[in-house]
């Protein structure tokens, strides 16, 4: 995005073409406009899967079936489709950033070659990893420690048949599962599959499920053989997630984006909301501002981390993280009030729009020529 802009700037990267990584593996229809905002939506779109029909299920019980706005890719083949729209004047270093030392106009990073290479700015895009960040004296504090554990895997059905759906979102027959959802989603490399869990990292149901992963799914999911068939799963991939926001951020030169500067849930699936926010946001209004005006200071800076839209982006994030955990695990009449709730909606809108459809062909059937 700076390189279409005409904006001078470097990418520092150990990995020439970013390795295989268990992270964002779809988009939703809101993520697809925040995609289209940044230029980048044709190159992605083009190396998707698209999955035109998405369908609900609960209970054993097929609840609704909507039209679909989603894009499944893998995390590596998203962020090397990113990589291969950088514009040729946007230099590539491939190397590791061993220090960063800010001096309010220019800012110096120093790499692991040892060479040095001074800037203006530095965007901090390097997600987990906290050294750079606890160099610069910024910490982060955790405000939910394990908070969930994604869980992503390959799947095919046992006889390698055709799935019977397209895409299926799978919700828990009950709290004590301590489960928000399993998604299946079409992908370049055949049907992939994200189970979201509320558990602690040594739990052993979690050493059952690398084991015995199909078992395992069946026992908590008992109604979804109906629906699924058997099925043949592989390449079990397990990921804790902690939520923690940064603290001492507001520093001249620098600036952190995505899970280096807050992390979400995946579960509520707002992590690529808000890593496309902030690009956007810094891309699109606050970089090229910045330069057009001597200096980097922590003003300038500031201003970003208080961009309304960035902050309500931030607030969604973290408040639908936490109701989806209580609504997954709770117990008590309020949240399975709320339980059903849900269920009733999308059981009554998939009614309504099953009976719209069988209306609108009895229509096109009557209105049809005799032949």
């Amino acid at each position: 995005m700076l390189g279409r802009a005409g904006i001078s700037a470097v990418l520092i990267d150990p990995h020439t073409v970013y390795p295989p990584d268990f992270r964002c593996e779809k988009m939703d229809a809101s993520q697809v406009e925040l995609l289209k905002k940044t230029g980048l939506a044709d190159a992605i779109f083009a190396a998707a899967t698209p999955d035109d029909q998405l369908s609900i299920a609960r209970l054993g019980r097929l609840v609704e079936t909507r039209p679909g706005r989603q894009y499944g890719i893998l995390y590596d083949a998203l962020v090397n489709t990113m990589r291969g729209q950088i514009s040729p004047q946007i230099d590539f270093l491939v190397a590791k950033a061993t220090s960063i030392a800010p001096n309010g106009s220019r800012q110096r990073v120093t790499l692991s070659s040892g060479d040095p290479v001074d800037a203006r700015l530095v965007v901090v895009s390097n997600g987990l990893n906290a050294g750079l960040r606890h160099q610069l004296g910024i910490k982060h504090e955790v405000v939910s420690a394990c908070h969930s554990i994604s869980i992503g895997f390959d799947v095919k059905t046992a006889d390698n048949s055709p799935f019977r759906f397209k895409a299926l979102t799978y919700f828990p027959e009950r709290p004590s599962n301590r489960m928000a959802y399993c998604a299946f989603f079409p992908t370049a490399k055949g049907m992939r599959a994200n189970l979201f869990v509320y558990r602690e990292i040594d739990d052993p149901w979690l050493r059952q499920m690398r084991q015995s992963p199909e078992s395992t799914l069946f026992t908590a999911f008992p109604g979804l053989l109906k629906l699924s068939g058997p099925l043949s799963i592989g390449d079990v991939k397990i990921r804790p997630v902690d939520l923690y926001v940064s603290r001492g951020h507001r520093q001249g030169g620098v600036v952190l984006i995505g899970d280096a500067f807050a992390t979400s849930c995946p579960a509520a699936g707002t992590g690529t909301n808000k890593v496309f926010t902030d690009v956007e946001r810094l891309c699109n209004v606050y970089i090229p501002r910045w330069l057009a005006t001597d200096g980097m200071g922590s003003e300038k800076i500031s201003a970003f981390y208080d961009d309304p839209v960035k902050l309500a982006c931030d607030t969604a994030s973290r408040k639908q993280a936490f109701y989806l955990r209580a609504l997954s695990t709770q117990v008590g009449p309020l949240w399975h009030l709320r339980r059903w709730a849900r269920f009733l909606v999308r059981l009554g809108s998939g009614t309504a729009r099953r009976l719209l459809m069988k209306s609108a062909g009895r229509d096109a059937i009557v209105a049809m020529p005799r032949s």
